[in-house]
C-alpha cells in the first residue's frame, strides 16, 4: 500500500516504527525470556515460537536460533539478549 495513502501524522508513526524495529524486537526478547523461565508445555512451545520470532526480525542467524530451541535453556537466550544489549 502507498504511503500516499496515509496522513502524515500516520506517515511518521509507520517511519518510527520501522526505524525502532530492532529496539521493539529486543525488548519483546526480554519480556518473553522471563515466560519462559515460568511456562511449561504447549504455552513453552509457543514463547519459543515468539522469541525465534523476533530473533528472526534482529537478523540472528536461523542456525543459532534453532540451537538455542533444541538446548530449550532460557539463560542462553539471556545471555544473547544481553550481548544484543
Amino acid at each position: 500500500m502507498p504511503m500516499e495513502n496515509f496522513s502524515s501524522h500516520q506517515q511518521k508513526i509507520i517511519k518510527s516504527y520501522y526505524k525502532n524495529r530492532d529496539s521493539i524486537a529486543l525488548q519483546r526478547v526480554q519480556e518473553l525470556v522471563t515466560e519462559l523461565y515460568l511456562s511449561e508445555g504447549k504455552k513453552r512451545e509457543k514463547v519459543w515460537d515468539s522469541i525465534a520470532s523476533n530473533l528472526e526480525k534482529m537478523s540472528v542467524p536461523p542456525d543459532r536460533i534453532s540451537h538455542l530451541r533444541a538446548q530449550n535453556k532460557p539463560e542462553l537466550v539471556a545471555q544473547l539478549v544481553q550481548t544484543l544489549v
